[in-house]
């Protein structure tokens, strides 16, 4: 893994910057996975190594064998170009994407609908050869992960601790290809609070939310590294039906059924389940968004597979 660092141009790890860029813009987005976005373009093996192996040991190492040594250890080339994409689309697409939620969101789900669903064979393609053991663990991760999409949102709260722990769990989420670390934070009660922090840029709060998702990720990773190694095809069966459960959750059209809490501001959050359109003369546009969301998958796909052609 480590090796492929020196043998990387500009050029690829721009196309990595790239691909945080498409990792941090999913994981604002309740419903979508950036673990989805590194499955799909070839990193997320990758990704899910080099994290595995970060230890607190090699600030030692960083003394005993110096920065150079370290730094390509810890693959660091590859998480800096990566983590910068995802920052930087942190900075940019927050206040878009927040607009969107609240006043597209139905055309943003549509987008997103398209992207996960066409994800959806692609994920299963690497399982090789299906058998009935792989279906088991499909229809397994559908049913968590359409269990996990249609539990009720909590009030949750705004203080760092608070942030904090959901970040965690939620950052074990953000690896998981199905299951959206943004969804988890909505659930907690904690995704408004996040997004606001970013906005406003509380650097109390933003520290509490990069604290607990580091801790999350760091011993989550070990987890998943360790049945991928072990379990390869079960594992990959298991997110493939992640991503299938995760389609209820992005169904574009919603419809209220009670009002779960008013927040301070005057905001409602209501329980809702899925339905149709109520006219067909709407259904067009949100199909054309749909189809966006396919060849942005299609564009990732492809670029996955000429970075891995060119790493050859």
């Amino acid at each position: 893994m480590n090796g492929t660092s020196s043998s990387r141009s500009i050029r690829d790890y721009g196309l990595i910057w790239l691909k945080g860029m498409a990792m941090g813009a999913a994981d604002l987005v309740p419903g979508v996975s950036g673990g989805t976005v590194a499955l799909i373009t070839g990193i997320y093996d990758e990704l899910l190594g080099t994290i595995a192996q970060l230890h607190p040991r090699m600030v030692s190492d960083l003394f005993r064998n110096g920065f150079k040594a370290t730094w390509k250890q810890a693959n660091a080339s590859f998480i800096a170009a990566l983590a910068g994409g995802v920052l930087t689309s942190v900075a940019l697409l927050s206040n878009l994407l927040h607009h969107l939620l609240v006043n597209e969101k139905e055309a943003l789900f549509a987008f997103f609908f398209g992207l996960v669903a066409t994800s959806v064979p692609l994920v299963g393609k690497t399982v090789g050869r299906w058998k009935a053991s792989h279906i088991g663990m499909a229809i397994l991760g559908t049913a968590i992960a359409a269990a996990i999409t249609s539990l009720p949102i909590s009030a949750g709260s705004n203080g760092p601790l608070f942030l904090g722990v959901c970040a965690s769990i939620a950052a074990c989420a953000m690896i998981l290809p199905g299951i959206s670390g943004s969804f988890i934070l909505l659930l907690l009660g904690a995704y408004g609070a996040v997004i606001g922090a970013l906005k406003d840029f509380d650097l109390l709060r933003i520290g509490a939310v990069a604290g607990g998702a580091i801790v999350g990720l760091l011993g989550f990773s070990k987890l998943l590294r360790k049945l991928l190694d072990k379990a390869r095809a079960h594992t990959l069966a298991l997110l493939t039906g992640f991503l299938l459960g995760s389609l209820q959750a992005l169904w574009p059209w919603k419809k209220a059924l009670s009002l779960l809490y008013t927040h301070s501001d005057g905001r409602e959050t209501w329980s809702q389940t899925n339905t149709w359109p109520e006219s067909t003369d709407t259904l067009l546009p949100y199909i054309g968004f749909v189809l966006v969301g396919i060849l942005v998958v299609k564009g990732l796909s492809r670029l996955g597979s000429s970075m891995s052609r060119t790493k050859k």
